[in-house]
């Protein structure tokens, strides 16, 4: 870092090494105000430096990251305030500059990863990146075929997606199931068994380095570690309901009767989630999870009033208890967004910046 800027110290008398450092423990909310200290702090602030150092010594914050369908098309936002004790905020982003119907997303590193979505009623193989570190969209390496209503995960730091296609013919067939590895920049097939090659995936997750896709027919499970496919238990496939989250390699979504549930897979058991039912509403549609900070974030359509409608958002710290059950606490809810009445949530997800 101190030779960007041979001739200028950031802070007087420190090398500017230690001074990234000193800077890289500075919250992030704070970082349009050091922006404006000199050139030379503008450039680091913006700079690739400041990220890997604030990884490096785990001073990184979670940040939440919404997609919204308002009238026809689709909005982002990123919640920049999560404090119980003041106003939570949402800030509006860039929209992607393609508009596209039922992408995947993931989230590798500091960038989210929007992949395929029809276009025109056609599926796509493009890959939209949102670098969060800059607030800006870039075009990714292209999928090998293209996809809507994928599954899609992140497994040891690469992105497995699957499904979203008709296996019509042979390169949809070999390409059912793709990996995308960031180091070299490239798709490969991930060869598949045509038993487990459904079209449509309607939810996904990755629990214990193996990644879980919801089908109409049942489920499919892919462990990467030894590279071997199979079938989701008959429990976990009757009782996963809606878009799910990971916390503590339990799965979390909500049930028939609208009340949060856990599902552990070394147990392959359901469980309710208790104490949290006073706080929060019956989550009968329209709502959707996330691992936040190793707490059970989730985002969900409130009431409307008249032509509008209010996005909630309750952060939960969950935990078994001593008699193996699920337990949560509400940190915070509240109130983050009002909307057109008929807007919907698309997706939410978590990144570390």
């Amino acid at each position: 870092m101190s030779d960007l800027f041979p001739q200028s110290q950031l802070i007087p008398n420190l090398p500017n090494d230690i001074s990234i450092q000193c800077l890289a423990r500075v919250p992030r909310s704070h970082h349009p105000i050091l922006s404006l200290v000199s050139k030379s702090w503008h450039s680091t602030v913006s700079s690739t430096v400041l990220y890997t150092t604030r990884s490096r010594i785990h001073t990184t914050e979670t940040f939440l990251y919404l997609n919204l369908r308002i009238n026809s098309t689709f909005h982002w936002y990123t919640l920049i305030s999560r404090n119980p004790q003041k106003p939570t905020k949402l800030f509006q982003l860039s929209s992607m500059p393609t508009r596209t119907i039922g992408p995947a997303f993931a989230v590798l590193g500091s960038k989210i990863y929007v992949l395929g979505g029809s276009i025109g009623d056609i599926p796509s193989n493009n890959v939209w990146v949102f670098d969060c570190r800059f607030n800006c969209w870039e075009m990714g390496p292209r999928m090998r075929i293209g996809r809507e209503f994928a599954a899609a995960g992140v497994v040891g730091g690469k992105i497995y997606v699957m499904g979203g296609c008709v296996v019509d013919n042979w390169a949809r067939s070999m390409n059912w199931a793709e990996v995308f590895d960031p180091v070299t920049g490239l798709w490969t097939a991930l060869p598949s068994p045509i038993e487990v090659r459904d079209k449509w995936m309607h939810a996904s997750a990755v629990v214990g380095g193996k990644m879980y896709a919801m089908a109409d027919r049942g489920g499919v499970v892919y462990d990467a570690g030894e590279c071997a496919w199979g079938s989701v238990s008959k429990r976990l496939d009757l009782g996963w309901r809606g878009r799910a989250a990971v916390v503590g390699e339990v799965l979390y979504c909500y049930d028939y009767l609208g009340k949060i549930r856990g599902y552990d897979v070394k147990e392959d058991v359901w469980k309710e989630l208790k104490g949290v039912d006073k706080g929060l509403p019956k989550f009968l549609c329209g709502a959707t999870m996330v691992n936040f900070d190793d707490r059970l974030c989730v985002v969900w359509e409130g009431k409307g009033r008249g032509k509008e409608v209010d996005v909630m958002c309750a952060e939960i710290e969950v935990w078994k208890d001593e008699a193996g059950g699920l337990s949560g606490k509400i940190v915070w809810s509240d109130m983050i967004l009002v909307v057109p009445n008929g807007a919907s949530i698309v997706h939410c997800l978590a990144v570390d910046l």
